[in-house]
């Protein structure tokens, strides 16, 4: 056996030896990896020299219009007004100010929008498989109609048909109050963050890590000796012991709430929606809502329909089983989806130069037609979007993994 063994090993090492030789006859271009390297390498080529011509064309066209090319008009006096604006503002302020202005205000757009149209196309995409025939067809009618129209209409119709046409100040429809509609805008309740509530985010982190700590302990000793034993009793009294703290040291809350006053037609306290942001907000939520809606209908229509009869057998109601079985596994399926949405709604905010609001686009646009710089705008526009975009992607890229399943 050892000198079959033996006679083997040497036969495949002198086969080894025997391809090595075939191998190291062939010529470069005979070589497997030869090819596949050289296409690769031609469309770099050709890639770069059509970056260089684009790169020389542009280079050349800035020469004879006697253009350079460079950012300092970002230090350069605006002097022109914007509409309305988180930040202090005025037209005496440089470019630079005035597109962070801008950018502030995109933001609020996209962060409230897209809480909000996640928050409506969740309910209304469970809306869809409901078993009452009438929340099902009118979700239905929602999905349709929204999904079929074009965007800009849409918030063109908000704006001229729902604010511009609407009551005026003086005969504003009121709900609970001075919770008021208008022609000037939505009237709302007002939230201030104060300065004590980075000692309220310092409390509230350790009071949620230590909870967890202690319910996962807790939980832990329940099972090991068997006694009667409620996790989450010690979880909880751990989180308000550190909210406690924090109330100690600040003697405050950490935002302060004002309900709207309105006194003679003059607003005393909450804070005025403009119609142009209102409109623009209502707009995207409502049609991102609705592409959102058939994500999640078909996200939950994707589980298998065995996962809701083994709920059943275990005698769980079905918000029971919608909350704990079925919407856990439709994340996987939903998450892709979504994130596209979430893309689709951060670049569509752009559309509301049409309605008037001073986002990026509209205050770059502004920049551009007082300074010329039309390549460095462009660029810096370009640049934003795509951070913006990149930021949502990873996000939505790393809850996608933690929510899927490891296969061992």
């Amino acid at each position: 056996m050892e000198t079959e063994s033996r006679s083997l090993q040497q036969g495949s090492e002198k086969g080894s030896e025997k391809d090595s030789g075939k191998n190291s006859e062939l010529q470069f271009w005979q070589h497997p990896r030869f090819w596949p390297w050289l296409a690769q390498g031609l469309v770099l080529a050709l890639l770069a020299l059509g970056v260089l011509y684009l790169g020389t064309n542009l280079t050349a066209n800035l020469q004879q219009k006697q253009l350079g090319f460079s950012f300092d008009f970002l230090r350069s006096q605006a002097g022109f007004n914007i509409g309305e604006s988180v930040i202090d503002y005025s037209p005496t302020d440089v470019y630079l100010r005035a597109l962070g202005v801008g950018l502030l205000n995109s933001l609020r757009i996209m962060v409230l929008g897209l809480v909000f149209a996640t928050l409506i196309g969740v309910g209304v995409g469970i809306a869809r498989l409901s078993s009452n025939w009438l929340l099902r067809q009118l979700a239905g009618v929602y999905v349709e109609v929204l999904r079929n129209t074009p965007l800009l209409l849409q918030l063109v119709f908000w704006y001229f048909a729902a604010f511009v046409s609407g009551p005026s100040f003086e005969q504003r429809l009121s709900i609970l109050g001075d919770l008021s509609f208008s022609q000037r805008g939505i009237l709302l309740p007002s939230f201030a963050v104060r300065l004590s509530a980075i000692s309220w985010a310092i409390c509230l982190g350790l009071g949620i890590t230590l909870s967890r700590w202690v319910w996962h302990r807790q939980h832990r000793r329940r099972i090991e000796s068997g006694e009667p034993i409620r996790p989450w009793f010690l979880a909880v009294i751990t989180l308000l012991f550190w909210l406690s703290i924090a109330w100690v040291i600040t003697k405050e809350t950490p935002f302060s709430f004002a309900w709207p006053s309105v006194r003679e037609n003059t607003i005393q306290a909450g804070v005025l929606l403009t119609p142009e942001y209102s409109a623009l907000l209502l707009g995207l939520t409502l049609y991102t809502a609705a592409f959102i809606a058939e994500i999640v209908r078909g996200g939950i229509l994707a589980v298998p329909k065995g996962q809701w009869e083994a709920a059943r057998s275990l005698g769980l109601n079905p918000n029971l089983t919608l909350r704990l079985i079925i919407v856990p596994q439709a994340l996987r399926t939903i998450v892709p989806p979504l994130t596209s949405q979430y893309l689709n709604l951060a670049k569509n905010s752009s559309l509301a130069i049409a309605i008037g609001y001073p986002d990026l686009y509209a205050v770059a646009s502004t920049t551009f037609n007082q300074t010329g710089r039309a390549l460095e705008v462009i660029l810096l526009l370009m640049a934003t979007y795509l951070t913006i975009s990149l930021i949502i992607s990873l996000t939505m890229n790393f809850y996608n993994r933690r929510i899927q399943i490891v296969e061992r």
